[in-house]
Order: C-alpha cells, then sequence, then structure tokens
C-alpha cells in the first residue's frame, strides 16, 4: 500500500511537471490578457460565472499547451540545457502517456464552456485548440514563431467578447495584436536565453532572427503593445487611473532593457519571468478605472 502510494505521489509529480504546473508563470501570461479582454467588453462589470470559466479554461489551456509543447520537442528538448530534464526528454513519460493527457485536459476546458451555450464561442474554442496544438511546429519554420504565440495566448481575448457579447468586435482584435507585440517581446527575452542552443539544434526564433536588434526589436514591441492598449482605452473614454497602469508597465519595460541589454542568460530570463507585473499594471488601471468611475458616478 505504501509503495502504491509513492508511486501514485511519484506519478503526479510527473504529470505536475510536465503541465509546468510549478512554473505558473504561463498561466499569468494567459491570464492577463484574458482579464484585460473580460473587463473591457463589460466596461467593468464581468459576469463572475463567465470570470471563472476563463480563469480554470486558462489554467487547464495553458498545461495543455505545455504537454503538447513537449510532445513536438521531444527530440529536440534533450539537446538544450534548460529542457533536457524535462519529464518527456528525461525518458520519465511516455509519448501515448503524454497525449493521453493533452486529450484529457482538453476535455475538461472544452466541458467548462458548455454552460455559456454559444455557438459562436465553441467555433473560437476550436480555433484556440487548433492554435495551442499547432504553435509547437511553428519554430520548424516561421521566422518569429513568438508571433504565432502571441495569437495563440491571447485567443482568450475575442473569446471574452463573444462570452459577454455574443460578438467580435474590432476591439477585441486590436487588443489581441496588442497581445502579440507583448508576447514577441517577453517570448524574445525568453529566446535570448537558449539562442547558442537553438543555432545548434536548428529552431527557430525571434531571438535568433533579430539578430543584433533582439533588444530593440523588443522594446519597440513593448511601446507597440501599450500604444494600441492605450488607443483602445482612449476610444471607450477611460481616465487617469487607466493611462497611470499603462505607465507602470512602460516603466517596468524599461526596467527589462537594463536586464536584457547585456544578453546575459540569467537577467533576460528574469526579465521574461518579471512579464507578470506588466499585464498585471495594465490589468490594475484598466479594473481600478472602470471600478472608481462606477463609484464617482454611481
Amino acid at each position: 500500500m505504501q509503495l502504491s502510494g509513492f508511486r501514485l505521489r511519484e506519478r503526479a509529480d510527473v504529470y505536475e511537471r510536465l503541465m509546468r504546473l510549478d512554473k505558473p508563470i504561463g498561466i499569468l501570461l494567459l491570464l492577463w490578457p484574458t482579464l484585460w479582454g473580460l473587463w473591457l467588453s463589460a466596461l467593468g462589470r464581468p459576469d463572475w460565472l463567465v470570470v471563472w470559466i476563463f480563469i480554470l479554461g486558462t489554467v487547464l489551456m495553458r498545461s495543455a499547451g505545455c504537454v503538447i509543447n513537449d510532445l513536438a520537442d521531444r527530440d529536440f528538448d534533450p539537446h538544450v540545457a534548460r529542457t533536457r530534464d524535462r519529464p518527456l526528454a528525461a525518458g520519465r513519460i511516455s509519448g501515448r502517456e503524454a497525449l493521453w493527457l493533452f486529450l484529457a485536459l482538453v476535455g475538461c476546458a472544452a466541458a467548462l464552456v458548455l454552460p455559456l451555450r454559444s455557438w459562436l464561442l465553441a467555433g473560437l474554442c476550436l480555433v484556440a485548440l487548433f492554435l495551442a496544438a499547432s504553435y509547437p511546429f511553428t519554430k520548424r519554420f516561421l521566422a518569429i514563431p513568438q508571433a504565432y504565440l502571441g495569437v495563440a495566448f491571447g485567443f482568450g481575448i475575442p473569446m471574452a467578447y463573444a462570452a459577454q457579447l455574443g460578438s467580435v468586435p474590432g476591439e477585441a482584435w486590436c487588443l489581441l495584436l496588442a497581445n502579440v507585440f507583448w508576447a514577441i517581446a517577453y517570448d524574445t527575452e525568453y529566446a535570448m536565453v537558449d539562442r547558442v542552443d537553438d543555432l545548434k539544434i536548428g529552431i527557430r526564433t525571434s531571438a535568433i532572427t533579430f539578430g543584433r536588434c533582439d533588444v530593440a526589436a523588443v522594446m519597440l514591441c513593448y511601446a507597440m503593445a501599450l500604444v494600441l492598449i492605450g488607443g483602445i482605452g482612449h476610444t471607450l473614454g477611460l481616465g487617469g487611473v487607466f493611462y497611470a497602469g499603462l505607465a507602470v508597465a512602460a516603466g517596468i519595460a524599461g526596467y527589462h532593457f537594463t536586464l536584457i541589454r547585456e544578453r546575459d542568460p540569467q537577467s533576460c530570463f528574469k526579465a521574461f519571468r518579471h512579464n507578470n507585473w506588466f499585464g498585471a499594471s495594465v490589468f490594475a488601471g484598466i479594473a481600478l478605472d472602470f471600478l472608481l468611475g462606477g463609484v464617482i458616478n454611481g
């Protein structure tokens, strides 16, 4: 019985590492743009059932994305210092078992949206699934696969609008574009960590494509993301608190410049992980502006 319990705990640990539940930064990078979309589409008053469904869905889909990513990269990961100890790369789990885990996670995520009874949302869920499943393979042929990642990581935005409005206006796609620029920025920082190994094994990344212009490209992408988000806020008539949130996010981006300008791998990884605060600052500005505006006007 004790041996069986130990094996169960060991297997649970392998699944946790495969889904990266021990590294929640990826969940947060999916969650913040989803929350932007939920609050903006509802003008600061989202349906809380929808909010909780999307939070749980984000955890499940990010976990599924990690599993399919490691399945796609199982022949590459053993040759990269940072990834060689991942469960699939280290042979601690089989490809078939990982595939069944991926399907189970996707099935649970799909079941979550059934109570919302929206054919538009169901169709967008299928697109989101395709994006999550296909992203790992884009590193074979796209010069900047981080742009594709930005679409995949930000697809909760049009889904949020569909869930609350029953439609996806241009505003949602503009916000998704902002997320694409943000994703290129933070995932280029991430790719700068593995640049040497990626060149050896033939993986394509924005860090390699941008070359010596990598730092400038990262900062430009941060700027474009903030400009687009700012434009949406201006259109919706958001006020000073919203722009204060963007100013804090801009300051965080400036701090990242000090971390990545020497291209030290550890500092670049620190900048990548710090992007949680960029997304949080933007969301805080959106949510607080709506909240304070509602208090003043109400």
